[in-house]
């Protein structure tokens, strides 16, 4: 299974946010190990760095980085990209952006915790839990 993973769900492992870093850690996990091939947005990467670093020190910030290389794919952002994410009907770009990159990498599923913000898009959005479920069939 090829999956975007949403910001979120990476943040939820590398700040320990509770109550989801349980299901989160074991989805990265599934990663790691080959299970599934997770994928992240290049834009994602300053997103990490930035809550990071805000909530801890750079040092953590750097390494909460080279964590996610060490782990997932990288989405590469280009002006298609950015253009396919403008002509989403969506009022949040960043999610936008996802949607574009899950498309343009021809990925199973965006998992995020917030369905609500994927209402209606062409690529299937799932939950951590049913993304682990599917991965362990």
């Amino acid at each position: 299974m090829r999956i975007l993973i949403d910001t979120n769900i990476l943040l939820d492992v590398l700040l320990n946010r509770e109550p989801w870093v349980a299901e989160a850690a074991m989805l990265w996990a599934a990663c790691e190990n080959g299970q599934a091939t997770g994928y992240i947005c290049a834009s994602s990467f300053t997103d990490i760095f930035y809550i990071a670093h805000r909530l801890t020190d750079i040092e953590h910030a750097r390494k909460a980085v080279r964590l996610c290389l060490g782990t997932f794919e990288v989405c590469a952002i280009d002006k298609s990209t950015l253009e396919s994410a403008d002509l989403l009907a969506g009022s949040d770009f960043e999610d936008n952006l996802q949607i574009a990159c899950a498309i343009q990498y021809h990925l199973n599923a965006i998992v995020s915790r917030d369905l609500n913000d994927f209402k209606d898009v062409p690529v299937l959005t799932i939950t951590p839990s049913t993304a682990l479920q599917r991965i362990m069939q």
